[in-house]
């Protein structure tokens, strides 16, 4: 084999350690999230053990993230063994969720792999257990990689990064999500996200002394909009109060709330809409008190004009031969 080869060989090999640690890392950070516990292998868990099997996935994860990049020895060699071994059986969860479960994402990147998984994941996951099947018997490490990095290790990357950008579907929903393409109606809108903006909101500090409970006894969505329904008591009377929480959109504006009387559903109050109207302003200034007097006088004495002057006009109306002021006819 010519050195040239040996050399690109040896260069992407090496390369796919720093690579397969950036990855491993990525995905530790996405599982180890909230609301990533609905895909991959939590769906082929019981309910209970869904959270921890994430997490734990995601420790595992970071653990070999860490020793691909420093450790080297007998002790990297294991490390690497154990990357191969886990993108193996990843391969295989994954053949397995596509056939129990055909509408669960792969969650290989937590929230982001929401797509069922398909050809391009499956791919995926088969290349990057063969790149850690190739780092087996390397001397450096990845962080040893990094530091002496030439053009060969470049341009092998850069190809591979092509290879993964082209199956990893995960790409196209972070520019939907980047550039809000995605309709609101379609947006995820967890219930724990909304509770937690509508809690940080001043239209729950404002109504909370209303509330009996601070857990909602009803809640559902609709559009755009996550409602949460609480009791609560209003100068004596049991009330719902309604509050409505929207998904995205400004902070000052998405939550809104409604009073309703229980008895009668009439509406009590209402927080939180937003008016378009210009609302008048308090005078800048007061006038001084024998200014207002005087302008108090003046439209007491116009108004009595006004009023002396229709009588009139009233008065010659009545009889239009008769002189008002001689009171007989002319």
């Amino acid at each position: 084999m010519p050195a040239e080869l040996m050399q690109t060989v040896e260069a992407a090999r090496e390369v796919q350690l720093p690579l397969l640690a950036a990855l491993l890392a990525l995905g530790a950070v996405a599982k180890l999230t909230p609301r990533s516990s609905g895909s991959g292998l939590a769906v082929l868990v019981p309910e209970r053990l869904r959270i921890p099997s994430t997490v734990a996935v995601g420790l595992l994860e970071a653990v070999l993230a860490g020793g691909l990049l420093v450790a080297s020895g007998l002790l990297g060699e294991g490390t690497r063994a154990l990357a191969a071994a886990v993108f193996a059986g990843s391969t295989a969860v994954l053949l397995l969720v596509r056939r129990r479960a055909p509408e669960a994402g792969c969650g290989c990147f937590g929230g982001l792999s929401r797509e069922p998984v398909g050809w391009r994941t499956l791919t995926r996951a088969g290349l990057l257990s063969a790149a850690a099947l190739a780092t087996l018997g390397l001397a450096p490490t990845g962080g040893s990689v990094l530091t002496s990095f030439t053009w060969t290790h470049a341009a092998v990357l850069g190809t591979e990064l092509l290879v993964l950008a082209a199956l990893s579907p995960e790409l196209r929903i972070l520019a939907t999500r980047i550039l809000r393409r995605e309709p609101c109606e379609l947006r995820r809108h967890p219930a724990g996200r909304a509770r937690r903006r509508l809690h940080r909101s001043e239209v729950w500090r404002t109504n909370r002394p209303t509330l009996l409970s601070s857990e909602p006894e009803d809640q559902w969505r609709h559009g755009c909009w996550r409602f949460l329904r609480h009791d609560g008591l209003r100068h004596g009377r049991r009330v719902d109060v309604v509050f409505a929480v929207r998904s995205g959109g400004n902070r000052n504006t998405a939550v809104r709330a409604v009073v309703l009387d229980r008895e009668s559903q009439d509406v009590l109050a209402s927080y939180g809409v937003v008016s378009t109207r210009p609302l008048p302003g308090p005078p800048r200034k007061l006038p001084a008190p024998r200014r207002a007097a005087r302008q108090e006088a003046g439209l007491r004495a116009g108004a009595e004009a006004e009023r002396t002057l229709h009588e009139a006009v009233e008065n010659r109306s009545g009889d239009p031969w008769k002189d008002p002021e001689a009171g007989r006819p002319v």
